[in-house]
């Protein structure tokens, strides 16, 4: 008997994920350590996985990302995946609520030697939406943050957007919470709100790529503005 068949699924998801990072992440020191000074910081262990950040720096590479919209900075990891990909030109607006995690994350992405390619905005991302009015188009725009206010993000994002700007919307699966139509949680709420409304969105091409690994069974929404 193969060691997959020995493993329940949540433990093969993880197993496989552990593989994938052996092959396309594990020798990346600096991506380590900016995982690790998140921890250490106590803050909460909730950024995406090493194979969802390299799949995050991809899908910027592919459409030739040169400024990013991130929701959600937590410790910077994902950030440091788009500061990475948009080069030393590029640039990436980060919004972030509690000013401890922007200071995290802001050291760690200036020790990676990415911190002059980020801006943090720090406090609530809705009140902050306003200050996009002023912001150059996005090429990639991704949505972590908290997921009832999805639908606002995305709606604020695409004033700031292009023909081929790629829009990414994590954590909407939720476990399949998102086919509970009688849920009361806002996450999930929040979740159908913005796959409903994306999936009618007339300015983009869109789908849901469902995910299982180190974080479990969830998905996103992947779209591109035509």
């Amino acid at each position: 008997m193969s060691r997959a068949t020995d493993l329940n699924g949540a433990e093969r998801w993880a197993a496989v994920d552990a593989y994938i990072e052996d092959h396309y992440t594990r020798s990346d020191a600096v991506a380590a350590t900016v995982l690790e000074n998140q921890r250490s910081a106590g803050l909460p262990d909730i950024a995406v996985s090493p194979a969802q950040g390299k799949l995050l720096s991809v899908l910027a590479r592919a459409c030739d990302a040169r400024r990013v919209l991130e929701f959600g900075t937590l410790g910077g990891y994902s950030t440091l995946w788009f500061a990475r990909a948009v080069g030393p030109e590029g640039a990436v607006v980060t919004f972030e609520l509690e000013q401890h995690h922007a200071d995290v994350a802001m050291a760690s992405l200036t020790q990676a030697g990415v911190g002059e390619r980020v801006e943090v905005r720090v406090g609530p991302a809705v009140d902050n939406l306003s200050t996009l009015e002023g912001d150059d188009p996005f090429d990639l725009v991704f949505i972590d943050a908290d997921k009832p206010n999805n639908l606002a993000y995305y709606q604020a994002a695409m004033t700031r957007v292009h023909p081929g700007t790629v829009i990414i919307v994590d954590n909407v699966v939720r476990d399949g919470g998102l086919i509970d139509a009688d849920s009361e949680d806002p996450r999930i709420k929040g979740s159908r709100a913005i796959v409903e409304f994306v999936g009618a969105d007339v300015r983009v091409e869109a789908s849901v790529v469902q995910t299982v690994g180190a974080k479990f069974y969830d998905g996103m929404v992947i779209a591109t503005v035509l």
